[in-house]
C-alpha cells in the first residue's frame, strides 16, 4: 500500500514512521509513505502557503494554489492516482469498519491542514472524502494522518508478527477487547484469572468472549445496540451481568458495614 501525505512538516511524519508496526511494514515493503511539502510549489521568496481569511477573524487559511499544485504533482508520480482524503474534524468519524474499508485501496493521498484550515474551494475541487479521528481539534492534520496510517498498517497482511493480533483487537467484530495478563501470576494480591492458567483452550475462548461482551456492555453499550448477539453470546453476556451485579451488591454491603463500624 502507498500513502502520500501532503504536509508542511514532512519530518514529523517521516520520523514517527520509523518505529513500531508502521516502521516494520515499511522495512518489509508492505507500506510506502511519501511526503509532499506545499512550500515547494510556492512562487514567492517567503514560500507563502497561507493568507488572511475573507470576512475577517483570527488565524490564517491555507491557500489553494500551493496545495492544488502539490496534489496534482503527487497524483502524477504513480498509478493509481488514489483517493484524496482531507483530515478534518468535520469528516466522517474513523472507526475499525472505516479502516477496513480504506485499507482496500492501493493508494491514498492524505491532505493535512494547518492554521484555521484550508480554502473551501480546494476541498470542493480536489478532495474525495473527509475523515476525522475524533471530536476535538488538533494543531494540524499530521497526527491524524499518522493515526490513520497506523490503523491501516495493522490490517495489512504480514505487518504484524502474529496475524491473529489484528483479529483480536478491539472493534474488529464490534466489541471491545477482553482483558490481558502476563507474568507474574500475582501482583499486590491481584491474581490472573484461574481459567487463563487452566490450559483448557475452549474455556479460555469462552472466557475471553464473555469478558469482551461484558466490557463492551459496561463501557460502550451503544456498540452492543448495533450488534445482534447469537444465543451463545447472549448467555455469556447474561452470565457476566449477573456476576457483575452480585459483586457490586457485595461491595455495597461491605461499604455500608465499614461506615457503620467507623473503620
Amino acid at each position: 500500500m502507498r500513502v502520500d501525505v501532503v504536509t508542511l512538516f514532512p519530518e514529523l511524519v517521516e520520523t514517527l514512521l520509523r518505529f513500531g508496526v508502521t516502521g516494520r511494514a515499511v522495512e518489509r515493503g508492505l507500506l510506502t509513505v511519501v511526503t509532499w511539502d506545499p512550500r515547494d510549489e510556492t512562487h514567492d521568496r517567503r514560500r507563502t502557503v497561507d493568507d488572511r481569511p475573507y470576512g475577517g477573524g483570527p488565524g490564517m487559511v491555507m491557500k489553494v494554489q500551493p496545495l492544488r499544485d502539490t496534489l496534482r504533482r503527487a497524483r502524477q508520480t504513480a498509478e493509481p492516482c488514489g483517493k484524496t482524503i482531507y483530515l478534518s474534524p468535520q469528516g466522517r468519524p474513523l472507526n475499525q469498519d472505516g479502516a477496513r474499508e480504506l485499507v482496500r485501496a492501493e493508494r491514498l493521498i492524505l491532505l493535512t491542514g494547518r492554521y484555521e484550515g484550508i480554502d473551501e474551494r480546494l476541498i470542493e475541487a480536489e478532495v474525495d472524502e473527509e475523515w476525522s479521528i475524533g471530536d476535538y481539534v488538533l494543531s494540524g492534520g499530521e497526527l491524524a494522518a499518522l493515526v490513520l496510517i497506523d490503523a491501516l498498517t495493522r490490517l495489512l497482511p504480514g505487518a504484524l508478527n502474529d496475524s491473529e493480533s489484528a483479529e483480536q483487537d478491539s472493534f474488529m467484530d464490534g466489541l471491545l477487547d477482553c482483558p490481558h495478563y502476563t507474568r507474574p501470576e500475582e501482583i499486590d494480591g491481584r491474581r490472573v484469572p484461574a481459567v487463563l492458567l487452566s490450559g483448557d483452550h475452549a474455556a479460555i475462548v469462552r472466557w475471553r468472549r464473555r469478558e469482551a461482551l461484558g466490557r463492551t456492555w459496561l463501557r460502550r453499550p451503544e456498540l452492543l445496540a448495533l450488534r445482534s448477539l447469537n444465543a451463545t453470546e447472549q448467555r455469556l453476556l447474561d452470565d457476566f451481568i449477573r456476576e457483575y451485579q452480585e459483586k457490586t451488591e457485595k461491595a455495597g454491603v461491605a461499604g455500608d458495614l465499614t461506615e457503620q463500624r467507623g473503620v
